[in-house]
């Protein structure tokens, strides 16, 4: 089951803000929580896009990716348009809807496009998400995508640097598991290596279609 809820943020001109929160809830009793996004200068409501008031360095994250290798974040997708997504393979519905969105519109870009954009998925369930398995669940859905998993304390930390609320996975007393993280996808620059845009949960397969040429040429939406 999935809810939303929108609470208003004063923003620096005394404006209001919306931003939104998600929920959902799988089978096997796990949830998945969203978390607030940072303060953005543009409304979401307008376009799919929010552009972030302060650009966010990448993650300096060192993790493990679906071949069973060290995998340096800002190293590898230096100077690459680059969208960071933190979530998880249980998940049953934000994270795949979110992933296969993407999925979709990048097929829809280019071949030149296609080949220039990297997209990775950070695991927030990690001693479940195994690499095999985090390779097989993103393998349904674009061969391309990076998938991490690892040390929680790093992406844990990784994820706040940018402002995304992820909690470690607790285990219920009726066996499920609670997964809370946030459900917005970053969008890096090739220009500057820094985020400029962030795009919320909800944003459709469309939408980021229009998107992903201008983000990435290094352009703002």
């Amino acid at each position: 089951m999935r809810t939303t809820t929108t609470r208003a943020v004063a923003a620096a001109a005394a404006a209001a803000l919306a931003l939104v929160l998600t929920a959902c809830g799988g089978s096997d009793g796990s949830t998945d929580a969203g978390a607030d996004a940072p303060l953005v200068s543009t409304d979401a409501t307008q376009k799919a896009s929010t552009v972030l008031d302060t650009p966010f360095d990448k993650p300096d994250m060192i993790l493990t990716d679906t071949h069973g290798t060290k995998y340096d974040l800002v190293k590898e997708t230096a100077g690459k348009p680059t969208l960071l997504f933190f979530g998880y393979t249980h998940c049953p519905d934000v994270c795949p809807t979110t992933m296969s969105d993407i999925a979709i519109a990048k097929s829809k870009l280019t071949k030149a496009e296609q080949a220039a954009l990297t997209v990775v998925f950070v695991s927030t369930d990690p001693e479940r998400d195994t690499p095999s398995r985090l390779g097989a669940w993103l393998d349904a859905m674009d061969a391309s995508f990076v998938g991490l998993t690892g040390d929680f304390a790093t992406i844990q930390a990784g994820a706040r640097s940018l402002g995304i609320a992820v909690d470690k996975p607790v285990k219920e007393k009726d066996g499920s598991i609670t997964v809370t993280h946030g459900a917005e996808v970053v969008a890096y620059s090739p220009k500057d290596d820094k985020a400029h845009v962030l795009y919320m949960s909800g944003t459709t397969s469309q939408q980021f279609a229009a998107d992903l040429p201008k983000i990435i040429q290094g352009r703002t939406p």
